[in-house]
């Protein structure tokens, strides 16, 4: 496997996922056999011995590239550090808790591979039978729908972290704190298309969700104001 062109990238954010980092890599790794590829997992000012995990797992693991935060950043600034250190033309980003299966990778990849036009820039995925809990699935239901009726972009389900783009598409976004939710949005407003794609969802094995349903809400509405803001003065809609 020649490294240093890859194909594709796979961008991993983490922070606090000692005992689920490890796992997910090597099943990213089987998903991919045949293709030339890098992971580079993002360690987000993990706590928890995640930093002493990957430093192993780089040395034992040729295609494996580990950057890190000394403080916590945020996921989207994780995915952003790691997409711009990306060597592949083309990105893949699924979470690190292990919810998203790395066998739904060729799924986005597929679709995005067969476009002829160059013009799409996102596949999307979007998770069918979700492994939440009730709560969870109900809030994110609701923001999801004000979401979609706000900046209309016809994606029911733009938190899912599975994602395959275009890395020069990615560059042409703006960047602000939490992007990664409103990644469909962006991606029309600067002129690339979108498509999504049904993906399986996992229970959660090890570790905590970073938020609780109050904090993401709390902290998803200035960002959707400032998206529909930003959505609005680009022109699109004129």
């Amino acid at each position: 496997m020649n490294v240093d062109i890859p194909s594709v990238s796979v961008v991993v954010p983490v922070r606090d996922e000692a005992a689920a980092i490890g796992p997910l890599v090597d099943e990213i790794a089987a998903v991919l056999v045949g293709t030339t590829f890098e992971v580079i997992v993002v360690d987000d000012g993990s706590q928890d011995g995640t930093d002493r995990i990957l430093l192993a797992l780089e040395a034992s693991h040729p295609w494996l590239r580990r950057l890190h935060h000394p403080k916590s950043r945020g996921q989207s600034t994780a995915i952003r550090t790691g997409v711009r250190h990306a060597r592949a033309p083309l990105i893949v980003t699924l979470d690190g808790d292990g919810q998203n299966p790395p066998d739904q990778i060729p799924r986005l990849l597929a679709v995005l591979e067969a476009d002829r036009t160059g013009g799409l820039g996102l596949v999307q995925g979007q998770r069918e039978a979700r492994q939440d809990s009730l709560a969870k699935r109900l809030a994110s239901r609701f923001a999801n729908r004000i979401r979609s009726a706000l900046l209309k972009d016809g994606v029911r389900d733009s938190g899912c972290g599975l994602k395959a783009f275009r890395r020069e598409a990615y560059l042409d976004l703006p960047f602000f704190d939490h992007i990664h939710r409103f990644m469909p949005a962006m991606m029309l407003r600067e002129g690339w298309q979108v498509q999504t794609v049904a993906v399986t969802h996992r229970p959660r094995k090890s570790g905590r969700s970073k938020y609780s349903n109050l904090a993401r809400g709390l902290v998803g509405i200035p960002d959707l104001l400032g998206a529909a803001w930003l959505i609005m003065r680009s022109g699109r809609n004129e």
